[in-house]
């Protein structure tokens, strides 16, 4: 469909609603929704591993959150009943061979930005989260309002200690990373390893901090970590694509998370890993 026949559909369908409805904000909305169910029928799908045989050598805990995963994933959406709830518009990175390689195919602002954070004197690495628990709190505290507002259990109160077990593997892992500046926790995040997928589950950045490229820092260090430890992770993952507000969206393509329709699977056969 061209946009002229685009504009037209989008007419039709808000000429139908009450009047009140009628105003620009509804207009832009149901021409946002045109647009993302013609997006939609023309997504990639692709079947992801997760590998969950493989847990057999590790801790119970492993195993477990692969389940509750899988779960939530085919659970049916809140809004769309009828399809699953992480199914269609995964937010979704194809690795390349190389982190080389995946550092030259995100957009060059990122880049650009990641340098920037560089600067200022910041650095990358994986946490313990028990170790920064203050940190943590002080960052969730740094702002109410991210994509939305915060929810008041990760506003109040003390960060509870993470009793999560060590993995045994390179296949399944649920790490914690942070962002420093100097010595102080400027950013954390969380991530699901599972088989063929790393799923970016919690990232939060300083408020104070945002401008320094923390974030774009995270998402490149987390990237960079995937291929020197997990060596089947062929997918990165971060969220969802649609219902994001366009400048989120514009933010995940910047690091190469396109929407894709994704089969997830706990275990099919397995392909050689991803190398180089």
């Amino acid at each position: 469909m061209d946009a002229a026949s685009l504009a037209a559909r989008v007419e039709q369908i808000v000429q139908r609603l009450p009047a009140r409805w009628r105003a620009e904000e509804a207009r832009t909305r149901v021409q946002q929704l045109v647009e993302d169910l013609l997006e939609a029928r023309e997504l990639p799908t692709l079947t992801v591993n997760m590998m969950l045989k493989r847990t057999a050598d590790n801790d119970p805990f492993f195993a477990e959150i692969v389940r509750r995963f899988y779960d939530e994933a085919r659970r049916p959406h809140p809004k769309l009943p009828l399809i699953r709830s992480l199914e269609w518009g995964v937010s979704l990175c194809i690795l390349p061979r190389s982190f080389d390689a995946y550092f030259m195919t995100i957009e060059g602002a990122a880049r650009r930005n990641f340098k920037k954070a560089q600067r200022g004197a910041c650095r990358f690495s994986r946490i313990e989260m028990n170790d920064h628990l203050a940190a943590i709190g002080e960052i969730r505290r740094s702002t109410d309002t991210r994509q939305g507002q915060m929810p008041e259990d990760l506003l109040m109160g003390e960060v509870p200690r993470c009793t999560d077990p060590p993995t045994k593997t390179n296949v399944h892992d649920y790490p914690y990373f942070g962002v420093f500046q100097e010595d102080r926790l400027v950013a954390y995040a969380c991530c699901l390893v599972a088989g063929e997928v790393c799923v970016l589950e919690h990232i939060f950045g300083h408020a104070a901090h945002l401008t320094e490229g923390v974030v774009p820092m995270m998402f490149i260090g987390i990237a960079e970590h995937i291929y020197k430890s997990y060596p089947n992770v062929r997918y990165y993952v971060y969220g969802t694509y649609f219902g994001a507000l366009p400048k989120m969206r514009r933010f995940k393509k910047k690091f190469c998370f396109f929407p894709h329709r994704v089969d997830w699977r706990l275990d099919v056969r397995e392909t050689a890993q991803r190398s180089g």
